[in-house]
Order: structure tokens, then C-alpha cells, then sequence
């Protein structure tokens, strides 16, 4: 599947969890972004590459937060006028599977 400038790799249920893995814009710093919904909630927030300690605390930030409220905060996150943001990719991804 592909969105706008990203790509779900893996999209699969397994006993109920959705697990999630795209390849974000190649505009931003991050180059995978990995996660989980248990009943309309992100869990196990985890991106590869990307500024690591701001992506850590996001991932932390958002764990158990239902997925519109995390579309709803991040998109349009813009970083250094690039028009997205790792965040950003991420709320893009997450609106494109609710």
C-alpha cells in the first residue's frame, strides 16, 4: 500500500493485534516506523533512525493513545520547512489505516 509520500510495508492482524510497518517519506530523518493497535490504540511505537531520543519519547508519549487522537496531534508537524515531519509520516500512516 502507498500513501501520499510513504509506504506500508507490513500490514497484518495476528489474535488481534494490528502490526504496522512503513517506510516513511525519504524528506524526513526516520527510515521505518514500527507499531501496533490493540483495540484502536497505538502500542510498541518504535522508529528507525531519525532523531532517537525525540522518536523514544514520542513512542512514550503516544503508548495507549486511540489513533485519532494521534492523527489528530501530529499531522502537519512540519521540521525545518520540509512540508512533514517524522511525526507527521506517522499521522499520515495512521489515517490512512482507520
Amino acid at each position: 500500500m502507498t500513501g501520499e509520500d510513504y509506504r506500508i510495508i507490513t500490514d497484518r492482524t495476528v489474535d488481534g493485534v494490528r502490526y504496522i510497518v512503513a517506510e516513511p517519506s525519504a524528506m524526513v530523518c526516520s527510515e521505518r516506523i514500527e507499531f501496533q493497535v490493540v483495540e484502536g490504540k497505538v502500542h510498541g511505537l518504535r522508529y528507525e533512525r531519525g532523531c532517537n531520543g525525540n522518536l523514544q519519547a514520542i513512542g512514550r508519549l503516544l503508548e495507549g493513545m486511540p489513533l485519532e487522537t494521534v492523527v489528530e496531534k501530529l499531522r502537519g508537524v512540519d521540521c525545518h520547512g520540509r512540508g512533514t515531519s517524522c511525526t507527521d509520516q506517522l499521522a499520515r500512516v495512521v489515517a490512512s489505516i482507520l
